[in-house]
């Protein structure tokens, strides 16, 4: 139990008609650090459960008066006057197994067979404390959304950023993989991390791994572990993401840059809940959420071979798709607002907010870079203001706004030379390097130009660079 649960124990009623029953859970669940209240049959459960307003009814299914099934019926009307967020757990006898399951249909938490195990129990308790405590922190979420038009650390009013709030708030509590997708710096690292602070989970590790920046020969090791000896330089065991995000979270960020073979051995954790470091003799259980981000389109990464389909459709089960800034132009002076409280809080700075010079040239840019464009030009605004001022035009970068011109000269063909004969992988060769020279050398940017990752265009630069050495002089 936390040190706040400590400080405010959870209130949990206990409904039983067998006296010497009662007593036992009481101090058993008391013991724990619950604050407990007893019941000898279900109309005394109703009285005190309306009274004392519990989080957690913990009861038997067969009593006088009013069984377990009449209690539970009467807590999850919503016209009851009790809380919404109360969890019902049934304790059963060896023949009502069929009833307990037909109760959680209707709208129980859990059921627990007598005699009790004291250990399942004290599990129940502890994650349906945990759902409580989503369920109320998705309330607090969601009336802020409201009121301010902020989700976590995600702002926005535009309609389909409402509609990506509203899909994060439903699917955040459960366990199901999401395949979050858009345009590299529009937020798809935050939309996991939102997922994740909003989920049961959050007080376990998240841990984003970038498949596009690990080396081909290491994917498998920083993903699943290795132990001591299993290849060359693996000089002591090590823990991969997996076993890192143990209870947690794992984002697996651009994974289309995954190599297919490692997509086999993901897709085989993912079915089967167990992993195997490099190396070992056995294998472990894995009890982590996975969630996915790409910048390329998911399907024709599976037409082209680079996404297994099979793995696609594992991961795809709710789809967030992240739409670049340009096309919800109306969230950026809230963003930016938001970004500029977080800059001052970062820098020890007092800027007074977003002037409208500066907003006005803003709004007319296109923001290739998206979201992630749009903080680096904020902070160095804020770091540029004088203390008590707004933002201003003059902070913005001197180039501001000159670099959309760039694509276009990039993809003008006839700038291109085509000499006939030429093979495919020359005029590949030329396209990049005058892809490059348009952009001044961004290698970013000329990757979006080009519509292939970072990664592959290192390694195409990385080529081109030893057919030049093993040219003859």
């Amino acid at each position: 139990m936390s040190k706040a649960e400590a400080q405010n124990p959870v209130k949990v009623l206990i409904v039983e008609d067998e006296p010497h029953a009662l007593m036992g859970l009481a101090e058993l669940i008391s013991g724990w650090g619950y604050r407990t209240e007893t019941a000898r049959d279900g109309i005394e459960g109703w009285e005190k459960a309306l009274a004392w307003d519990p989080a957690i009814v913990v009861t038997d299914l067969k009593m006088p008066r009013l069984d377990g099934l009449g209690l539970l019926a009467k807590l999850a009307d919503e016209g009851s006057g009790v809380s919404a967020n109360i969890a019902v757990i049934l304790l059963t006898a060896q023949g009502s197994i069929q009833v307990a399951v037909d109760a959680m249909k209707l709208g129980a938490y859990d059921f627990l067979q007598k005699p009790v195990d004291a250990a399942r129990l004290r599990a129940i308790l502890t994650n349906a404390t945990r759902q409580r405590d989503t369920a109320i922190e998705l309330e607090v979420a969601r009336r802020r959304l409201l009121e301010t038009g902020v989700l976590g650390s995600m702002v926005g009013n535009s309609k389909v950023m409402r509609e990506i709030f509203a899909l994060i708030e439903q699917i955040a509590p459960s366990n199901v993989s999401v395949l979050i997708t858009g345009e590299s710096g529009t937020g798809k690292e935050m939309v996991a991390r939102t997922l994740h602070e909003l989920s049961p989970r959050k007080s376990k590790p998240f841990v984003a791994v970038n498949c596009a920046a690990i080396p081909e020969s290491l994917i498998e090791s920083e993903l699943f572990g290795h132990e001591k000896g299993a290849f060359t330089g693996a000089v002591e065991r090590r823990a991969g993401c997996f076993e890192l995000a143990s209870g947690g979270t794992l984002l697996l960020d651009e994974l289309g840059e995954m190599p297919v073979a490692t997509q086999a051995k993901l897709l085989r954790v993912l079915e089967e809940r167990k992993l195997r470091r490099l190396g070992a003799r056995t294998e472990q259980d894995v009890d982590v959420r996975v969630l996915a981000a790409t910048n390329r389109d998911p399907a024709e990464a599976v037409a082209k071979g680079m996404l297994r389909s099979d793995l696609y459709y594992r991961l795809n089960v709710f789809h967030i798709h992240m739409p670049p800034l340009r096309e919800h132009l109306e969230d950026l002076p809230a963003m930016a607002d938001a970004m500029v409280r977080e800059m001052n809080q970062k820098h020890g700075r007092k800027v007074s907010g977003v002037g409208p010079s500066i907003l006005e040239r803003m709004m007319t840019y296109e923001w290739p870079g998206n979201a992630r464009e749009l903080r680096n030009v904020m902070e160095r605004a804020v770091v540029l203001c004088p203390d008590g001022a707004p933002l201003d035009a003059l902070h913005l970068p001197p180039q501001f706004g000159q670099s959309q011109a760039a694509p276009a000269r990039a993809i003008d063909a006839s700038t291109i030379p085509v000499r006939i004969g030429a093979t495919v992988d020359e005029m590949e060769r030329v396209l990049i390097l005058r892809t490059l020279e348009a952009t001044g050398q961004n290698k970013t940017r000329a990757a979006e130009v080009l519509g292939i990752s970072l990664k592959t265009l290192h390694n195409k630069l990385k080529e081109y660079s030893q057919l030049k050495e093993d040219q003859p002089a």
